[in-house]
């Protein structure tokens, strides 16, 4: 969306913007992740964890090669999301569609609140 409009507080944007943040992981792009992924990475960050950028690159290298590759075209199912309300909405790992298999250790499930205009991943479990 552009910087002076709101993006849509709706189902449709959060899968989106998910679908940003596992396009990114998968390409290893750090700007992507951690702009999608801010909020999270920075309660981490207060909980003692490196900046996203420093944890990020770790969590690189511990995506297989065949993985990165799968969350480059990833997709969302609609039915799998739950949305507890607009302003916060969950993305199981069952709702990831892709080529290859990831375990809660390697992805997991998160959340996607609406904050400044936008969601971002929140939280992680």
């Amino acid at each position: 969306m552009t910087a002076d409009r709101p993006a849509p507080r709706t189902k449709e944007r959060a899968i989106q913007r998910y679908e940003q943040y596992l396009h990114g992981l998968g390409r290893e792009d750090i700007g992507t992740v951690c702009e999608v992924a801010g909020p999270g990475a920075k309660k981490a960050e207060d909980q003692g964890f490196g900046p996203c950028t420093t944890t990020y690159a770790i969590v690189f290298q511990m995506i297989s090669p065949e993985q990165k590759n799968a969350l480059r075209t990833a997709t969302v199912d609609p039915q799998r999301v739950h949305v507890r309300t607009l302003d916060t909405i969950e993305m199981p790992l069952e709702s990831v569609r892709s080529s290859a298999t990831f375990s809660e250790e390697d992805l997991g499930s998160y959340v996607l609140e609406y904050l400044k205009d936008d969601y971002y991943i929140t939280d992680g479990k």
